[in-house]
């Protein structure tokens, strides 16, 4: 029974992943909303998700110490041979899950910022504005400690629209 109730959280996850194809998830939405729907524990979830990654149905990247998953081929696959197991109510919930949280899920996906040391001792700050996969702004600087990396980061995520904004307007103006 277990097995079988293990199988249906990872499908779970790969619904979520298969769904919200536009954007990653985190870590702590998925848990989120497996955890608010009671459907198991913190420990199964962690389980199904580092059984996901081991057979490749799901890919992880790290940014700032935060997982963000995305569905691979493999795992669009297998969602697709056993989907069926996966009742209607519960993907009638994972839709209304990202209806209802659709704003703040686009936002944490798509205003991206972090920071790597270099050779050099120095940081190099990455911020980044994503639309449905495609690129809007990059930028890189490097900056002397961690704590201005640290910084930099931390307010991308509140001023992106407005050096964004700030941007277009000083490149595309003639003067």
């Amino acid at each position: 029974m277990e097995n079988q109730n293990l199988m249906l959280y990872k499908l779970i996850i790969l619904y979520m992943l298969d769904r919200i194809d536009e954007y990653t998830l985190t870590n702590a939405q998925i848990t989120k909303f497996i955890m608010d729907k009671g459907y198991t524990t913190l420990f199964n979830i962690h389980e199904s998700i580092s059984e996901l990654i081991d057979k490749e149905f799901i890919s992880v990247s790290t940014i700032r110490n935060t997982q963000h998953y995305q569905i691979t081929t493999l795992g669009e696959e297998a969602l697709l041979y056993f989907e069926n197991r996966i009742s209607n109510t519960i993907k009638q919930e994972i839709r209304d899950y990202f209806k209802e949280e659709k704003l703040n899920l686009k936002k944490e996906s798509e205003i991206f910022a972090d920071f790597n040391k270099t050779d050099n001792g120095e940081y190099t700050v990455e911020c980044a504005i994503k639309e449905r996969r495609e690129t809007l702004v990059d930028i890189k600087i490097n900056v002397p400690t961690k704590e201005l990396a640290r910084t930099i980061c931390d307010n991308w995520r509140t001023n992106s629209t407005d050096v964004y904004q700030l941007l277009v307007n000083e490149l595309w103006t003639k003067k």
